[in-house]
């Protein structure tokens, strides 16, 4: 399977596990607020590259069936090659043990619809969560349905 990153956003009712990233002239959008996520390393799948990063950037071990939905899109970064997006949740306990990584400002929970708006969000990012949000009937679920299985 080829591609070149992965992204996941996880939530926490109406809330986003985001963080800022940071404010370098030779990183692609610098300062603005990002998604767990990253590069593959190897010959990692999909899901293994973003759990992974997770536990780099936010210290959290996670196992695969934590991604409750996945697509396969065109990278952000490498043009031509595959990425992913996975949607998952993360409780208040999760939360609470996150241990910052060494990449970004500072992380924080933002509320979906803020990060959706937010100026310096990262356009593709607020694209496909708002891509994924209405496949899955986010809004629905906020109302005691469930996301579906990764596909």
């Amino acid at each position: 399977m080829s591609f070149h990153g992965a992204k996941l956003a996880l939530l926490c009712g109406d809330a986003l596990l985001t963080y800022l990233r940071d404010d370098r002239p030779d990183l692609n959008w610098a300062a603005m607020w990002d998604l767990p996520g990253g590069g593959r390393e190897g010959d990692e799948t999909p899901q293994a590259c973003v759990l992974r990063e997770l536990q780099e950037e936010f210290g959290l071990r996670f196992g695969p069936e934590r991604l409750e939905h996945g697509w396969e899109l065109p990278s952000l970064s490498a043009p031509g090659a595959k990425g992913w997006f996975f949607l998952g949740r993360i409780t208040e306990a999760e939360i609470a043990a996150i241990r910052f990584g060494d990449e970004g400002q500072y992380w924080r929970m933002m509320g979906v619809e803020d990060f959706l708006l937010h100026p310096r969000g990262i356009p593709p990012l607020q694209d496909r969560l708002k891509m994924a949000l209405g496949e899955t009937g986010w809004r629905k679920r906020r109302e005691g349905a469930t996301f579906g299985p990764v596909r």
